[in-house]
């Protein structure tokens, strides 16, 4: 019996041993470590063989188009879909496009199976459910944006260059024939707002407008005359008037102030003076014997001797001033001075026949004494007048859609250089394109006041935000044919589709941000339609620089030209 209790204590011993050292082993020794897959990146993205950065939008891509995904490892292919790969337009439609693989499988291609639609804006766009072989999931999602290039091709047929005019023209006109505000005939402000507005100003182009028409054939002089007729009453009978003036705004039914802002609640002597200009233009037209022209200029005489010219000097001061209201008097304290749109306002305070402005309220006011001239030349041009780089086209525009700039000059410029040279300024900042806005170019060029993208804005080379106004380029047509007749041409036969609507060119457009106008306005539809005319024929210019009252404004205020 005691020898198998040794036997049982030796065996159980060399157990426990045994036991002992088997734990230690146990837990001196190491699993092997889990190796995570590599991480799985998208490194690159190329269209057409050349890399593009991620996110930012590339421009001027074909129409037929290869994108290429590089991956750093190879991509499981039961992993891609046409919903995880795909290029989509305007990032909701998806393409059609064929998925093909390179380089062992680490590149994706992707070939849309037809031609992508011109100047529109797709998205690449790669999601994180995609797999490497090793089963790693992409790290980031990308959706980047390219906008591919302006179709070509005529979106128009072609024809001569004098029928694209007379169509520009008469489809223009339709915004103040067939848009204008049915009691007062008045032009209304634009067609995107509320149509009981009319704007003094517009309502001053489109009366220019209307001799135009009735000698395109567009209307009948008869129509002519009722329209004119309908307005000049309007303005006589009911609209509002301050010491003469015309409120910017007012109300097509009744006539009353709409307010332009909260102190421009009364007369704006500038918009004042663009219907005044207007309306001299129809007495010089509607020249008749009879009964009906000879009492229409007799109630333009009436509206144009009732302008208190000189009053607008607030107590006599040798500047004229923009605003009065009868609520704020004069608090708004807008000195009208040059260089700017406004010379037509000075030019018809110096004409009036009872009320008028000396030469020194000009000399002092407008010009600053001689402050407003410039002399300073950009892309080779001598500017005499105005800001750097000329400002808006429209300060050469508004002014001469009457008053002929042609050999015109007083002590501080010649206006024909200004106004061309300013033109030549605009168009060359457009070409030379510093800021890279896309789409600009020696065919889509001009700068000017205009919708924008959720506001407005006095575009121009010190203030570009990538948006082009048709007006810009085509009401400049008197001062360069050239230039102006190919942006007139490519607005119509390559961008028509998209911009050219039921009254002419929408006000604005952008290809930066494929943004076109909803809009078109009185003020810019306006002078195309002039400016053309006065390339063609001079009609505008001949019929107000033959108004005597003008001719002696003129000379009053030192001017000289062939026509004074």
């Amino acid at each position: 019996m005691r020898l198998i209790k040794i036997k049982y204590f030796i065996f159980c011993f060399i157990i426990n041993i045994t036991a002992i050292g088997c734990g230690k082993q146990s837990q001196g020794a190491t699993s092997p470590p889990v190796v995570p897959p590599p991480v799985f990146v998208l490194n690159s993205l190329e269209i057409n063989n050349s890399s593009i950065p991620f996110g930012s939008t590339s421009y001027s891509i074909p129409r037929n188009t290869i994108v290429k995904l590089f991956f750093n490892a190879a991509v499981d292919k039961n992993s891609v879909t046409s919903a995880n790969v795909l290029i989509t337009e305007n990032g909701i439609t998806s393409v059609a496009a064929n998925l093909t693989y390179e380089k062992n499988d680490s590149v994706i291609v992707i070939a849309a199976t037809t031609s992508l639609k011109g100047l529109t804006r797709y998205f690449i766009t790669v999601d994180n459910s995609i797999q490497s072989v090793q089963k790693s999931k992409l790290t980031t999602v990308v959706n980047s944006p390219f906008i591919t290039q302006i179709d070509s091709t005529d979106k128009f047929t072609q024809i001569l260059d004098s029928e694209l005019l007379d169509l520009i023209q008469k489809q223009t006109f339709k915004y103040f024939w067939d848009f204008a505000h049915p009691v007062s005939g008045l032009a209304r402000e634009r067609n995107n707002g509320n149509n009981e507005v009319v704007t003094t100003g517009g309502s001053g182009f489109g009366i220019m407008s209307i001799p135009i028409a009735i000698n395109r054939n567009f209307i009948t002089r008869a129509q002519g005359l009722v329209r004119m007729q309908t307005i000049v009453a309007f303005l006589k009978d009911k609209a509002a008037k301050f010491h003469g003036a015309f409120p910017h705004w007012i109300n097509g039914t009744d006539g009353s102030v709409i307010p332009f802002s909260t102190k421009d609640d009364g007369a704006d002597l500038v918009e004042t003076s663009y219907l005044m200009a207007g309306l001299l233009t129809a007495r010089q037209y509607f020249n008749g014997t009879d009964n009906a022209e000879t009492n229409l200029r007799t109630d333009i005489n009436t509206l144009w001797d009732a302008v208190e010219w000189s009053w607008f000097r607030q107590a006599n001061q040798n500047v004229l001033y923009w605003h009065w209201s009868p609520k704020y008097n004069w608090d708004m304290n807008h000195k009208i001075e040059g260089w700017n749109e406004c010379l037509i306002t000075y030019i018809l305070a110096a004409s009036g026949n009872k009320d008028s402005i000396p030469s020194i309220v000009y000399q002092n006011g407008f010009t600053r004494n001689g402050a407003m001239t410039n002399g300073n030349n950009y892309y080779g041009y001598p500017l005499p007048l105005g800001s750097a780089q000329g400002g808006p086209l429209f300060f050469s525009h508004y002014s001469f859609l009457g008053i002929n700039p042609n050999g015109l000059s007083d002590t501080y410029a010649n206006y024909q250089t200004q106004v061309v040279n300013h033109s030549k300024i605009n168009y060359s900042y457009c070409v030379a394109n510093p800021h890279g806005n896309y789409g600009y170019s020696n065919q889509c060029w001009g700068l000017t006041a205009s919708d924008i993208p959720n506001g407005y804005t006095a575009s121009e080379p010190n203030n570009d935000v990538s948006v082009i106004a048709p007006t810009a380029a085509i009401s400049s047509l008197p001062y360069t044919p050239v230039e102006s007749m190919n942006a007139l041409k490519f607005f119509y036969y390559k961008l028509g589709d998209k911009i050219f609507k039921d009254y002419g060119f929408v006000d604005a457009f952008s290809l930066q941000n494929l943004w076109y106008a909803p809009s078109a306005l009185a003020i810019d539809q306006g002078p195309e339609i002039i400016m053309i005319e006065n390339y063609r024929t001079q009609l505008i210019w001949n019929l107000l620089t033959s108004v005597p009252e003008i001719k002696r404004g003129m000379k009053r205020l030192g001017f000289t030209a062939p026509y004074l």
